[in-house]
């Protein structure tokens, strides 16, 4: 079973303070060497067969985040077969395949890994394990290793000739300065992580305490006399008409309009997101093409992409792939954003049809019965979390302006 839990700021960064801190230098880049990256750093071969390693724990490359140090998630080795590559605590675990994702992360405990990546480990005495994450996480070493990747389908970095690469390392009380400032960075980053997850978290229980009242599961069944008051029972069907794309068309001054496609799902977090992204399409060329209307809700029918619980609402009329199922909701019954969340915390895909290809159809929908409140209590728990949504923002701005402050430091110091 895939662990979930959210490592806290790794206590890497706690490094011996240095007395004389202030006045070592971080631009200054007399006494750097260039060294090749086999001189400074070695790879770990050590093989694992996943029969003798049930119990420890498995990162593959799913595991990890692009640009991200910390593992936040992991399966066991049970899970997996084939020959794999233990790793030991404090070891570097860097996809070697599609290394334009950037997935590199530093072991915070011991187990075994993907042999589609690389076990890292520093040459203590000339590199200081606390800074060679950083080093490989700047954009002179990714750009290299994409560069120097093969393959056409999965590009592969060999060690052979990683190990040959040449990059400029600084003296060692130099790298433990710019170790410190820039594991100070990651702490804020890690720590405003689990602000984010908590809002997260509280926006969804928010959500649910409203939706579900009862803890209730959606199956074809009489009116239950629980949800009187403000509650009524209603079959699907009366709360929402499918669209069949006939909206009149938002076009940009060149005639184009917005078209998603069920990538489009598949790269973006959940939330309310069809206000931006998609391509650009062209109405003169392809004038059979289905519109459909803002406020319309949105998410994948067919394919594997069903399962990922993913769910939009349009904010201007856009065009949708055929793979997408449109919901038009009955405004005098209930709110776009409630129908959003009412789909959502159903996981619509558990009903599919899995005989053969997964697919959703309107079929599917029409034996459900939801609890739905009034419009009054509607907007009361679209405005509750509304408030969290902004949070979350504010929170993923912050991650992006400590991302971006740790990558601009670090490229000014390991210049590309």
């Amino acid at each position: 079973m895939a662990g979930t839990e959210t490592i806290a700021a790794s206590d890497l960064g706690g490094l011996a303070p240095n007395p004389d801190w202030a006045n070592l230098p971080i631009f200054d880049r007399t006494g750097w060497r260039r060294m090749a990256f086999g001189d400074l750093a070695e790879s770990i071969g050590e093989r694992a067969e996943p029969k003798d390693a049930q119990e420890d724990i498995y990162v593959g490359l799913e595991h990890l985040d692009s640009q991200c140090l910390h593992i936040r998630r992991w399966g066991k080795g049970s899970d997996v077969t084939g020959t794999k590559l233990r790793f030991r605590k404090g070891d570097i675990i860097f996809g070697r395949r599609r290394a334009y994702q950037r997935k590199l992360a530093v072991a915070e405990f011991d187990g075994i890994c993907s042999a589609h990546a690389l076990v890292v480990r520093a040459k203590p005495k000339i590199v200081l394990p606390e800074f060679l994450p950083f080093l490989m996480m700047s954009d002179r070493f990714m750009n290299r290793a994409v560069e120097i990747s093969v393959g056409s389908l999965s590009p592969t970095i060999n060690w052979t000739t990683l190990k040959l690469e040449t990059f400029d390392l600084p003296p060692l009380d130099q790298q433990r300065r710019i170790a410190e400032i820039l594991w100070a960075v990651d702490e804020a980053l890690s720590a405003n992580q689990v602000l984010r997850n908590a809002v997260e978290e509280a926006m969804e229980t928010t959500a649910k305490d409203f939706v579900f009242p009862f803890g209730y599961t959606p199956t074809a069944r009489e009116l239950d006399s629980r949800y009187a008051g403000s509650y009524v029972t209603r079959r699907a069907e009366e709360l929402y008409d499918v669209a069949s794309g006939n909206g009149e068309p938002w076009t940009s001054e060149d005639g184009e309009v917005l078209f998603f496609k069920v990538n489009d799902f598949n790269l973006n977090a959940d939330e309310l997101f069809l206000q931006k992204g998609g391509t650009l399409f062209d109405t003169e060329s392809n004038a059979k093409i289905r519109v459909f209307p803002p406020r319309t809700v949105v998410f994948p029918k067919r394919g594997a992409s069903i399962f990922l619980n993913k769910v939009g609402v349009t904010r201007r009329p856009v065009a949708l792939d055929p793979n997408l199922m449109g919901l038009l909701p009955k405004e005098d019954v209930i709110r776009s954003e409630y129908l959003y969340w009412l789909i959502k915390l159903t996981q619509i895909g558990r009903i599919a049809d899995t005989t053969s290809l997964p697919q959703l159809n309107h079929k599917h929908l029409i034996p459900l019965v939801f609890p739905v409140p009034n419009l009054k209590v509607q907007d009361e728990l679209l405005t509750r979390v509304q408030a969290l949504r902004s949070a979350e923002s504010v929170c993923q701005a912050h991650s992006a302006d400590f991302r971006s402050l740790n990558q601009c430091f670090l490229n000014a110091i390991i210049a590309p």
